[in-house]
């Protein structure tokens, strides 16, 4: 995989770029939808592509591997075919769920047993059971199984983590060695920096990261709880080491503040479940703040949802309108937010490489952190 950097900003690291996969070109920086299931939650796949144009979206290991199960998954052909997506998927590896699911889960060096969240059933992951599934869903990007540490967490806590994930990733390398693609295209491997809030595990993580040769890689084990400006110093710390040429992915995050002031760190790629879940409960995002759908004040509001019209549910329904649905918890209000949301943040990330490009990146997304820090 080539990434190719088409532009820089002076004042910070944000950085525009590109790279090719057999299901499409990506353009950084990007926000992935996440389609845990096979699904983007209330939106149709038409919706994704022709509203939102979403060059990528994400789907979940443990999940798709618990329901429909991988090998339904392998009898399609590839979660490609059994969700009608043409356009590049990333996988993460399950390994997130190691965090989330804390009180039915015991790690050891072998692996992660697990506890279905579905029926309660007894599940083992492995690294090399991780990459096993990754193969036979078929996404674009798989990543590296690994632990994502809570916060807060006893450094050596996390420094053990640490390093029983980088073992891990030589044990998912092995394993993508010596079993190919399974559907005759390519996938690409994203290992994962750990390393808590720790600046000094961080350090030796991403350095770790950055030898292991991969062509692309992640930041994994932030927001998960610690304050903002933790999370910008350690993503400050792994961007200054991991190459330059590979693209930059920051896992699980986060609102539009944390995605434009990230991309001034050097980050390329982003997903977050934000969009989509605080749209199913009234809460849009805009470009000059955040609306509470269910806020009384909208009852009587006839103007469109927004007016910047990033897709056609902001300038086809009122701001009445959806609060009628809100509250009636109507699943179309639902939909329409989820719709706003992604097309928002869709619309976020490609006028920041537009900035980035036009060379006033910084300078713009001062305006827009100012704008966007306040409630409607």
């Amino acid at each position: 995989m080539s990434f190719s950097i088409e532009g820089k900003d002076k004042m910070s690291s944000a950085r525009a770029g590109s790279f090719q996969t057999d299901h499409g070109v990506i353009q950084t920086p990007i926000f992935m939808p996440v389609g845990t299931a096979a699904s983007v939650k209330g939106v149709h796949q038409t919706e994704l592509k022709d509203e939102i144009d979403a060059d990528i979206i994400l789907g979940n290991t443990y999940h798709l591997y618990l329901r429909p199960k991988t090998d339904i998954l392998e009898q399609a052909g590839g979660l490609h075919k059994f969700m009608s997506w043409d356009r590049p998927i990333l996988t993460d590896s399950g390994g997130y769920q190691v965090y989330s699911l804390s009180n039915s889960r015991k790690i050891k060096e072998e692996g992660v047993n697990f506890k279905s969240h579905i029926d309660g059933s007894s599940h083992f992951f492995s690294p090399e059971f991780s990459m096993e599934i990754q193969r036979k869903i078929g996404a674009d990007i798989i990543m590296a199984f690994d632990e994502c540490t809570p916060y807060p967490c006893d450094y050596n806590y996390a420094k053990r983590s640490m390093h029983m994930t980088h073992r891990w990733l030589e044990r998912c390398k092995a394993y993508l060695e010596n079993n190919p693609e399974k559907y005759g295209y390519r996938q690409f491997f994203f290992p994962i920096v750990q390393g808590s809030t720790y600046s000094d595990l961080r350090k030796q993580s991403a350095e770790y990261i950055a030898n292991s040769g991969a062509v692309g890689n992640a930041i994994g084990g932030l927001s998960v709880g610690e304050p903002a400006e933790e999370m910008y110093e350690m993503t400050d710390v792994v961007t200054s080491i991991l190459p330059e040429d590979k693209p930059r992915y920051l896992m699980g995050v986060g609102t539009p503040i944390n995605i434009l002031e990230n991309i001034a760190l050097g980050i390329d790629m982003f997903d977050c479940v934000m969009p989509t879940r605080n749209a199913r409960n009234g809460m849009l995002f805009t470009a000059y703040g955040t609306i509470n759908m269910r806020n009384k004040k909208w009852e009587n509001d006839f103007s469109p949802i927004d007016p910047m019209g990033h897709t056609f549910v902001d300038t086809l329904y009122s701001k009445a309108y959806l609060r009628h649905l809100t509250v009636s918890n109507e699943y179309l209000g639902k939909q329409i937010a989820s719709i706003h949301n992604l097309g928002f943040y869709l619309w976020l990330v490609r006028e920041a490489r537009k900035h980035i490009l036009a060379g006033d990146f910084s300078e713009w997304k001062e305006k827009m952190v100012r704008q966007m820090d306040n409630r409607l």
